[in-house]
């Protein structure tokens, strides 16, 4: 899935350890039995957004997603510290676990019309140093090809798009 996040993770450490796999897409509307096997009693795929609230909420609740969501980001952002990455001077797990939020941050800013970088620019400066590295940049979605895809499940959940 183009903008799964923990699909990603795993894609970004395979690629890490220079393992070879097969990566396929899966049309979620016509389920392979190989992915229906995979969650035989709901037929479905367990997807969790965080961020949601941002880009499915306007007005009132739209600013106090955006607040939650900046104080998370705020606390991440204080266990960052001054290193360079989560676990210190090289990319690790926490990183791989983290940097997939990042493909997200640009339909959060859109959606919510902030800057994540204003208010966490150090977090910001870290997702930089991850794109930096071939296998994280290789790996990740591109952050306006998950933009379109919001738009287009704004556009079929029946959430305004004003």
């Amino acid at each position: 899935m183009l903008a799964g996040m923990f699909g990603t993770r795993a894609r970004v450490a395979l690629a890490a350890k220079g393992m070879q796999y097969e990566y396929r897409e899966e049309d979620l509307r016509n389920k392979s039995p190989l992915l229906l096997q995979s969650n035989p009693i709901h037929k479905k795929i367990l997807l969790y957004g965080p961020g949601r609230k941002i880009w499915t909420k306007s007005g009132e609740e739209l600013e106090a997603a955006k607040k939650e969501f900046v104080e998370i980001l705020k606390q991440l952002q204080s266990e960052l510290g001054d290193k360079a990455f989560f676990g210190g001077e090289r990319f690790g797990f926490l990183d791989v676990g983290l940097v997939t939020y990042s493909t997200w941050f640009h339909t959060y800013e859109k959606c919510g019309g902030f800057s994540i970088e204003e208010h966490c620019p150090k977090l910001i400066a870290w997702v930089k140093r991850c794109l930096e590295i071939d296998f994280v940049s290789g790996s990740l979605a591109d952050p306006a090809k998950v933009y379109d895809f919001a738009l287009v499940l704004r556009k079929v959940f029946g959430i305004d798009t004003s």
